[in-house]
């Protein structure tokens, strides 16, 4: 539970990060730098879904 809500966290304050460290450099990573860039909303909920799922 602890785990989870500092990567809930760490989705709100740095988006990729936290989708690096649950899933790795793949292709949710990338598209969360992408998102990141263009707009930091989308990488924000990007991230929560990312987090989210099990």
């Amino acid at each position: 539970m602890t785990n989870k809500l500092l990567l809930i966290i760490l989705a709100i304050l740095l988006p990729p990060l936290a989708v690096y460290l649950k899933r790795g450099a793949d292709k949710h990573l990338l598209i969360n730098i992408v998102l990141c860039f263009v707009f930091f909303l989308p990488a924000i909920i990007h991230g929560m879904w990312v987090v989210m799922q099990d």
